[in-house]
């Protein structure tokens, strides 16, 4: 869900695996906190370089559904989870809008940095609900907003955790894992 032409610039890559973004909050960071179990079937929202699909699936023994419509950012995960001999990364190159799993499957999706890029953004929250199992998950990761001098969209958290409500889920978390970023945990009530 990242660029519509499908088309990464190196700089992308290279931020999305920087070690500033690793110190700045690791994946390892987010999977402590977050109701992971070994069982679970994950889907890793705008996946990129994996940067949160190996780590789960090191970390569970389901499916994690590297999900992004770029075909670059897929081969660099499928090129990462064969190196580190994961069986359980599924790569999956399409959008939410056009997701074929089917509905209440997923225990828990991850979006890290992607959401802000979706407008409008109920519909495809709508699909989300729609994939996730009765009381599953959905992890929203996004930048704070920080004034006019901000390059690009974002969301605040009060307009996320609108945007959450008005499409069914419960918002049950809330922390800033960093000084520039927010996350939402939100369940499938349905």
């Amino acid at each position: 869900m990242h660029h519509p032409n499908g088309k990464h610039s190196k700089g992308k890559v290279s931020y999305l695996e920087s070690p500033e973004r690793r110190k700045e909050f690791s994946p390892e960071q987010l999977l402590n906190m977050i109701p992971l179990k070994e069982t679970d079937s994950i889907l890793d929202f705008g996946a990129g370089t994996g940067y949160f699909s190996i780590p789960v699936a090191k970390r569970i023994k389901g499916k994690v559904y590297a999900l992004d419509i770029d075909a670059t950012m897929l081969e660099i995960i499928k090129e990462r989870a064969l190196k580190e001999q994961l069986m359980n990364i599924v790569p999956v190159q399409e959008s939410m809008e056009e997701l074929s799993l089917p509905d209440g499957t997923i225990d828990m999706i991850i979006a890290s940095l992607v959401l802000h890029e979706i407008r409008p953004l109920g519909p495809l929250l709508q699909q989300m609900r729609n994939v996730l199992k009765k009381e599953g998950y959905l992890i929203c990761l996004e930048l704070v907003l920080k004034g006019s001098a901000d390059k690009g969209p974002r969301i605040t958290l009060e307009g996320m955790e609108l945007e959450m409500k008005k499409a069914g889920f419960q918002v049950t978390e809330k922390f800033f894992p960093a000084e520039s970023l927010y996350m939402l945990v939100a369940q499938n009530t349905k």
